[in-house]
């Protein structure tokens, strides 16, 4: 995750953030491929006033808006965590029995996710991995995956096994909510 932020904030450092850079830093960056790397790192190190391009300050490119969004689905961490979040939740809620191993799961679960984030809010989504959780997969029941359980106020209340198609997850979704 770290790896991927600082070549994210590289990358977005343009010629003018280069062009800003201390004489000494600057001339050792331009000069780094014919000196060695210990007189690179030497200038880079004794600069006053280096820039940092690490800084939290940076914004983002207009292509990596930053917003607050709320997530379609959540992963169950544990059976404690799967009675707050699924069962005492206000809102019905389908849990999504998977394996990663499981190829059918792989095309499923993004499709649930889209036909969820359709209904703006109104219908919530667990991810219960069930290699992980065997003892849940066990309570409800799940012999096969994938495996989709709706529960509307800790009631089970439909649930299908297998894959289904765009138009039968969206009419799965609507008949949870009470369309």
């Amino acid at each position: 995750m770290a790896h991927r932020l600082l070549v994210r904030r590289l990358w977005t450092l343009s010629a003018k953030d280069i062009r800003s850079l201390p004489a000494s830093t600057a001339t050792a960056a331009a000069f780094s491929s014919s000196s060695s790397s210990s007189s690179f790192s030497t200038s880079l190190q004794s600069a006053p006033t280096r820039l940092s391009f690490l800084s939290p300050s940076r914004t983002l490119p207009g292509s990596l808006p930053h917003t607050s969004r709320r997530e379609v689905s959540f992963n169950v961490q544990d059976h404690e965590d799967f009675t707050d979040r699924v069962i005492k939740n206000e809102l019905p809620v389908l849990v999504d029995f998977h394996a990663q191993w499981c190829g059918p799961c792989k095309i499923l679960g993004p499709r649930l996710e889209k036909a969820v984030a359709k209904q703006k809010g109104r219908v919530a989504m667990a991810k219960v991995d069930i290699d992980d959780h065997t003892d849940l997969a066990i309570e409800y029941g799940v012999s096969a995956v994938p495996t989709v359980i709706a529960i509307r106020g800790g009631d089970i209340v439909d649930h299908f096994v297998g894959i289904k198609d765009d138009e039968e997850l969206d009419s799965f979704v609507s008949k949870i909510i009470g369309k």
